[in-house]
């Protein structure tokens, strides 16, 4: 691919060695820049010259002693945490999507992590054992159960989204109910117990529009915390008839789009600019998915 996957980069150690530690968190605490994570996964931000957000990292003395300490990691001798907060008014709060196209990529790597963390931690608050309340521990990355002692750990939910071509001009694109007419992107699904990444492929692509692929490649992966999902980028080919047969509960539209097709429908994009009116390809996902990752890799390779 001609460039880095966003979201995707290891900037900083995670230092897993080091959660346990309870005297080197106390002491990392007040030396640490901290990632703050609001309501709706909002984060500090701040914009520079050109308008552009960026993560704003904030003094570990703007948050109370009993604050809930998540450590994200190292970066040489400075450590990082995250905390759950409110917003205020000191910066403006935005998303992952709205920072991420900008971020560097420890800004990235660190609010990924701070964010699917948050989301963790706010759907896993009992114990799947026994009902009890759990507790953080191991700096956020454990919730323990103070009834029966079982240790839970973070969730990752794997999904597999796939580029599909005819093997030559024409790649598959598709638009769910909840996108709007125009806005196309790559076949996507959650990988189901007891499967494969290939066979969760070839099963997502048959079950929302009917027709059967091969040559299944992965190609990269990019953690995408909405909640919790990992994608497992791959592509693969259509064989046999090419004819498209919609589920209508996952699929509003789909087709096959042309190369020209599929570049104006990128320029249109990252101009933010109006797409001839009748066109049927108007849009596709911005820089930020990995979805564009690989109609990029496919456009220009």
């Amino acid at each position: 691919m001609s460039r880095p996957l966003p979201l995707s980069a290891a900037a900083f150690d995670r230092a897993a060695h080091r959660r346990r530690d309870d005297a080197w968190l106390a002491g990392a605490w007040p030396r640490c820049r901290v990632v703050a994570v609001g309501r709706l996964s909002r984060a500090p931000a701040a914009r520079d010259d050109a308008g552009r957000p960026h993560l704003v990292l904030r003094d570990p003395a703007a948050y109370p002693d009993d604050v809930a300490r998540r450590f994200l990691g190292v970066v040489g001798d400075v450590p990082y945490f995250a905390v759950a907060a409110e917003p205020d008014e000191h910066d403006e709060w935005l998303t992952l999507r709205d920072i991420g196209p900008a971020a560097d990529d420890l800004e990235a790597g660190l609010l990924t992590a701070a964010i699917a963390l948050e989301q963790w931690h706010l759907r896993h608050t009992h114990c799947p054992q026994c009902g009890t309340p759990t507790v953080e521990t191991s700096a956020g990355w454990i919730r323990t159960c103070p009834a029966d002692g079982s240790e839970h750990f973070p969730r990752t939910d794997p999904a597999v989204i796939m580029l599909v071509t005819d093997g030559g001009d024409r790649a598959l694109l598709g638009r769910g109910p909840q996108w709007n007419e125009g806005r196309f992107s790559t076949l996507a699904g959650f990988v189901e117990p007891g499967e494969t990444l290939e066979a969760a492929v070839a099963r997502e692509v048959r079950e929302e529009v009917g027709i059967a692929v091969a040559d299944i490649r992965y190609v990269a992966s990019q953690p995408w915390p909405f909640p919790a999902s990992l994608m497992l980028g791959f592509t693969a080919r259509v064989t046999g008839d090419v004819a498209l047969h919609l589920d209508p509960v996952e699929m509003a539209e789909a087709g096959w789009f042309g190369r020209d097709e599929i570049r104006q429908a990128r320029d249109w994009t990252d101009a933010d600019t109006p797409a001839i009116p009748g066109t049927r390809l108007r849009a596709i996902p911005p820089h930020l998915s990995i979805s564009r990752y690989l109609i990029d890799g496919w456009l220009d390779g």
